[in-house]
């Protein structure tokens, strides 16, 4: 935020788990934004993902590239309205491959494309558990940028749900990317920040935009 005494730096904030406070400007994130309201809409928009236990999720989602429901991948949105998955923009790949570059000084290896987008909408009172991105076999790392309300972000080990763990507050235009020996970590949203939002973005909530390399075709 403006007039802050200590400027938000890159972290480390475990092995392989960097994040980049103010990565995308007001501009992009609002193009950004734009793009994800567009994405939303019907067909295969934005839809209450149900667990197989017969819960469902707070943050409601849509996708692209690949149609993510729990545990699997599909070409259509199965747990929809069974339309064809929106396409991966070129350019939204791209953002993800800029991203590691950022996070990491180098860029990844031109096979780890980014294809599948995962869009989740969070209310003041939306939340996620703690998970591991782990359907899909690629070591890339996994891309998350967020928009609108700030959130806290629960960052954990890989052998478990629970500690340790380490709380990050993630605001609008913020990057987080997870790789290497932090590929495979917990994580979750326990609590979003509501009323956080920058006032020219126009967003009531919180949009995270989380990109995946897994391969078109091979779900």
């Amino acid at each position: 935020m403006d007039g802050e005494l200590f400027p938000r730096e890159r972290t480390e904030v475990a092995p392989g788990a960097v994040h980049l406070p103010d990565w995308l400007g007001p501009r992009r994130q609002r193009e950004l934004l734009d793009a994800c309201r567009a994405w939303a809409r019907p067909p295969a928009g934005l839809r209450t993902v149900r667990t197989p236990g017969g819960g469902t999720m707070t943050a409601r989602q849509v996708c692209l590239g690949l149609h993510w429901y729990p545990y699997g991948y599909a070409s259509t949105a199965v747990d929809g309205d069974g339309a064809p998955v929106k396409p991966m923009p070129a350019w939204l790949a791209e953002l993800g491959r800029r991203a590691v570059t950022d996070a990491y000084g180098t860029p990844p290896p031109a096979v780890d494309a980014y294809d599948i987008a995962l869009v989740n909408f969070y209310a003041g009172d939306s939340r996620m558990g703690m998970h591991r991105d782990a359907e899909k076999r690629s070591p890339a790392p996994v891309v998350s940028l967020s928009l609108g309300d700030s959130c806290l972000f629960r960052f954990g080990n890989t052998a478990s749900r629970g500690r340790p763990y380490r709380d990050v507050e993630l605001r609008s235009g913020d990057l987080f990317v997870f790789g290497g020996a932090s590929r495979l970590a917990y994580h979750g949203v326990p609590r979003v920040l509501p009323g956080t939002a920058p006032p020219g973005l126009g967003l009531t909530g919180r949009l995270n935009v989380t990109l995946r390399v897994g391969g078109l075709g091979r779900p």
